[in-house]
């Protein structure tokens, strides 16, 4: 089974990049975790969504559709979701009925270096996947102080099992998703 993971943050030693790295790492059996980057992004514009699109937004698209399921992790920017993070939600939103996340399981978890784990992020990132058809779950996995933790390799053993467990509960939602398919197509 093939996941994809999104960082919200495009720094190069990002703790929402290092949070994705450890969930590779405790994904189930016969599940794998590719990181896909936004950086390279363009700032949305109808202007440029064209047909073809552009390339980095075309191999963005390409990525999340070729996935089972997808994980977000996200720090907090002034209460909310990172500008960049946004943009490639909305890159890949598009066309709305036709958008990559519609029907795609996903996760969304966050770290910041705060005490609150980027807690409003996560709920937006939520509201906003919800909202373009993706089968969000409805947790949240607030790191907090992230340059203590996830920079140090996840030492707080409650995070690691949180993770562990709600990964597995990604993968389980999203072989059950398969399988109901597999039935439909099968009748």
């Amino acid at each position: 089974m093939r996941l994809v993971g999104i960082s919200g943050s495009i720094r190069k030693d990002s703790h929402n990049t290092g949070l994705l790295r450890a969930a590779g790492e405790l994904l189930p059996p016969g599940a794998e975790l590719e990181l896909v980057g936004i950086g390279d992004l363009p700032l949305y514009s109808e202007d440029i969504d064209t047909d073809p699109a552009p390339e980095p937004v075309a191999r963005f698209r390409e990525a999340v559709a070729a996935a089972e399921a997808v994980v977000i992790s996200t720090p907090e920017y002034n209460a909310s979701i990172p500008g960049p993070l946004k943009n490639a939600i909305d890159w890949a939103s598009r066309p709305f009925d036709q958008n990559p996340f519609r029907g795609k399981p996903v996760l969304v978890v966050g770290a910041s270096t705060g005490l609150f784990g980027a807690v409003w992020a996560q709920a937006e990132i939520r509201k906003i996947m919800d909202h373009i058809g993706a089968k969000v779950l409805d947790t949240e996995l607030p790191v907090g102080q992230a340059h203590e933790t996830v920079a140090h390799g996840l030492q707080q053993e409650a995070i690691w099992a949180e993770l562990e467990r709600q990964l597995a509960v990604l993968v389980d939602m999203t072989r059950g998703a398969g399988a109901r398919l597999r039935e439909r197509v099968a009748a």
